[in-house]
């Protein structure tokens, strides 16, 4: 797995352990949607501050993104799609 793919991997790891969508972690962290969808594919060669303004959404340090990931490793599941409910 070469570096974009694990930055990729631990994106969508991160995010959905989060309970974020693409859209509103984009929104949070100011940059295009769809540009969320292609870094984690591992389509995309991050910038340092795109990675930053990730990492800081997603309250982890930055290293959290390049962290190892077995080759073997299920595929992180995505959210449950629809909206959340309304509460109170």
């Amino acid at each position: 797995m070469d570096a974009r793919q694990t930055i990729g991997w631990n994106l969508r790891r991160l995010r959905v352990a989060k309970g974020l969508s693409q859209e509103r972690l984009a929104l949070a962290a100011e940059i295009d949607r769809s540009y969320v969808g292609r870094v984690e594919r591992g389509a995309e060669n991050v910038t340092v501050s795109t990675i930053e303004a990730l990492a800081e959404v997603l309250d982890v340090h930055v290293s959290a993104l390049f962290q190892h990931v077995d080759d073997a490793a299920a595929k992180p599941a995505p959210l449950r799609s629809g909206r959340k409910p309304k509460t109170g």
